[in-house]
Parts: structure tokens; sequence; C-alpha cells
């Protein structure tokens, strides 16, 4: 498992197949086409998610814990969801498939919200573009992992996150640009949001390879014979999914992300605690998210490099720290004038340092044909957790108040981290052995 250890073993070589010298640092395109898939629907769901929190509490007057309630099923149906997607992507063997799928539902529940001016319909249609969002998350992960070479997953996770991140970046904006100049500012958002969308699901349909199996380039030449015709693997049932459990490395993993997503407070909590903190106007809200994804896209590709040459437990624990420190800022720090700078760029610093490295982690512990099954089991760990944190946060913020919710929140961080810190802890070698293309050696041939 290599969120414990190095990535790649003593000895390996880092050069893809049929690569050569300085080779290894070249990503796949895959990932490349995967990523603007990303790129662009992530400036339509994030023009969406920045107003989403001022549009329904300074809009429609719904409470913190309502929000909560609201913002937890947002993230809840999701998690449910990518079990159904990772499982159905490596039965069907065409992750693209399940991964065009989702992307579609989640761009035709857009313009929906043109005609939902109401919590109940807000509430289904959200409900619907997160299901959406759970089918295609494992399987787009599975395609990357599957490009990409043992020993750069990291990196190519880094990559796709970076390209990701600087729509994140773009979609505020643009929401902030369009409620600036527009009369009907939230319809316009949406509307312009819907039609980005229907350009993403395009560009998936016609430049992202269909892929099962391995998709990195195979050897040319005599080696070519060699490697060709592998035979059809056998089909894919629900016991091998629940099998994957029996992997103790993938369960320490599935363990740490659930325990760390119970003390994650959701982004858009973070942000209006932000706003109340220092006063920031209601105008500039949707700008909040720009100063995370800024950094998030700095540092996404360094902290995935990294985490390939230093050991994806140091990255993934520090980035967890750093979200700490920012809880702590808001709780006590004096009112700088770049006190939201500070937080902003750790917050950015946090996301950078885990949402590559957990996937990659993940993937050196799953055989290729359990690929999507299980990086979808410990995202949907993750995102249940989260689930029950912003309906927790929301009623804590109703009840006591934002400083005692966020500092609840914040011990509750540090303890889960010393406990995942502990659970991480390095294996023996032979307990953390993986093949290349992620499958578990047959134990009579271990050193």
């Amino acid at each position: 498992m290599y969120l414990a250890d190095r990535s790649a073993p003593a000895g390996a070589k880092t050069a893809p197949e049929g690569g050569g010298p300085g080779r290894a640092a070249v990503v796949a395109p895959a990932v490349l086409a995967l990523g603007t898939v990303s790129l662009i629907t992530d400036i339509s769901s994030e023009m969406v998610t920045a107003v989403l929190p001022l549009y329904l509490i300074a809009g429609l007057g719904l409470s913190p814990l309502g929000f909560g309630a609201l913002d937890g099923v947002y993230n809840g149906v999701s998690a449910l969801v990518q079990l159904t997607g990772g499982h159905l992507a490596d039965r069907v063997r065409n992750h693209k498939l399940i991964a065009g799928i989702g992307y579609g539902l989640s761009a035709l529940c857009k313009p929906l919200l043109l005609f939902a001016h109401s919590l109940g319909p807000i509430s289904v249609i959200l409900a619907l573009e997160r299901t959406g969002k759970g089918l295609r998350t494992a399987p787009r992960d599975a395609l990357i992992s599957l490009s990409t070479p043992a020993e750069l997953q990291g990196r190519a996770f880094g990559v796709h996150r970076a390209m990701d991140t600087t729509g994140a970046l773009l979609g505020p904006l643009a929401a902030f640009l369009i409620l600036s100049v527009a009369v009907d500012g939230y319809d316009a958002v949406f509307g312009v949001s819907a039609c980005i969308a229907v350009l993403g699901v395009v560009v998936l349909m016609l430049f992202v390879p269909s892929g099962g199996g391995d998709l990195r380039p195979r050897r040319s030449g005599a080696d070519a014979g060699a490697s060709a015709g592998p035979p059809r693997p056998d089909p894919v049932r629900l016991r091998d999914a629940l099998d994957l459990l029996r992997l103790p490395r993938l369960r320490a993993l599935a363990l740490c992300a659930v325990l760390l997503g119970l003390t994650t407070v959701s982004d858009a909590f973070v942000y209006l605690l932000l706003q109340r903190r220092t006063g920031i106007g209601e105008q500039w809200f949707p700008l909040l998210a720009l100063g995370t994804a800024a950094v998030f896209l700095l540092l996404a590709v360094p902290a995935g490099a990294l985490a390939d040459r230093i050991g994806r437990r140091t990255v993934f624990l520090t980035g967890h720290a750093l979200l700490l420190a920012g809880y702590g800022l808001l709780l006590w720090a004096p009112d700088w004038p770049a006190l939201p700078y500070l937080v902003l760029a750790l917050h950015g610093m946090f996301y950078a340092a885990t949402d590559g490295v957990l996937p990659a982690a993940v993937a050196a512990t799953v055989p290729g044909r359990l690929r999507a099954t299980g990086l979808a089991l410990v995202g949907t760990g993750q995102a249940l957790a989260r689930f029950c944190c912003s309906l927790a946060f929301g009623a804590a913020w109703t009840l006591w108040g934002t400083g005692p919710a966020l500092a609840a929140a914040a011990v509750g961080l540090l303890c889960c981290a010393a406990a995942a810190g502990f659970v991480l802890r390095p294996a023996a070698p032979d307990d953390t052995l993986t093949l290349p293309d992620g499958t578990l050696p047959d134990p009579a041939r271990r050193p």
C-alpha cells in the first residue's frame, strides 16, 4: 500500500512501457483528455456551487441547519451512487460509457434549476445532479489509473486535479461576472452553466478513449507479439467487489477516509464562516472559492509528484494538518487584513495534498480489473462521512453558534488525524507489495 511507503520499490524502473529516458514525466493522452472534460464540467458545476449557499440562505431564507441537511444530501447521494458506478464500470468493462452517463445526467439537471424556486424541487434536482457525479467519479479515476504507470500515479492524478481545479477557478469568476451584469443574476448563472455542461459531455464522447483494461501504450516490435492478446478476464461479480474489503491496506485507507471525512467541514460552510468572521460583502462571496482553487491549481501537480517520491502517507497527513491550521485561524486569529488569504491558502493546500493522493494510493492496492470498484469503495466511505459532518456541523451551528461548532470540528480532526497516522503507519515490506498494475502477487512468490 503506497500511502504508507514510497510508491516504487527499490530498484524499480520509473519509465513507462515503451518509453525512453525522460519519458517518465509524460502524461498519458487519456489523462489530458479527462482533465479537459473535468475542466469544462467544473466550470459549469462551480458556477452553481459558488452562488448556491448565498442563494439558499439569503435568497430563500434557509437556516444553517437546513443548508447543512441539503449540503449533506448533495454529497451523500453522490456517495451512495459511487459504488454502483464503480461496479457497473468494472462489470461492463467500459469505464467511458458509465462516466458518460454520469456527465450527461449532471448536464441535464443544470437547466432544471431555472424552473425551481423552492427548497423541495431544488433538493430533488441537486440529488439527481449528484447522482450523475457519483456515477462518473470512480470510472473516471479508474481510466486515469489504468492509463498511468504505477510509480507515476500521484503525478497523473495531480495533473488531472490541476486541470479540474482550473475549472473550479474559472467557474466562480464566471458566476461573479454574470451576477454583476445580469438582471436575473441567479437564473443567468444556471442557464450558462447548463450550456457549458453540455460541452463537457461532447468533449468526453469525442476525445476520451474507451477502456476497461490497461490503457497504457503497448510495447512495439518483437515485444508486441509477446504481450498481445491477453486472455479475457473472468466477469466481475458483486462478490468480487465485497472481497476487496479483505485487503488489509484497502480497509486501512477506507477507515482513514471515513475518520477524516467525519471532521472535514464542507467548503460552503468554510466560506460562510469566513464571510461572517471578516465581514466580506455578499457580492464578493462567489470569489472566495477562487482562493482555494488558485492554490490547489498551483500545488496539485507538485504535491502529487512529491507523494510519489517521499510517500503518500506523509503528504496526505500533512494536508489535514494544514486544514487544522485553517480551522485554528478562523477560531483564534486576530482580525488581520490577510486573514482571508491565509485561510483560503491553507484550504487550497489541504486539497492539493489529499484530493489526488488518496485515489493514487487506492489504485496501488486494487487489481486492475476491480480498479473502479475499489476507488468507489473508499470514495463512498469518505463522501458518506462528509455527509454526516455537514448534518452535524449545521446542527451544531444552529444550536451552539459558529465558534463552538468549529472548535468541536477542530478537536475531532486532531484526534482523527492522529488515529489515521497510526493506522497508516508503514507496514512490513511483504504486506505492501503490489505489482505494477495494482494486482496482488502470488503469496508463494513473495520474497
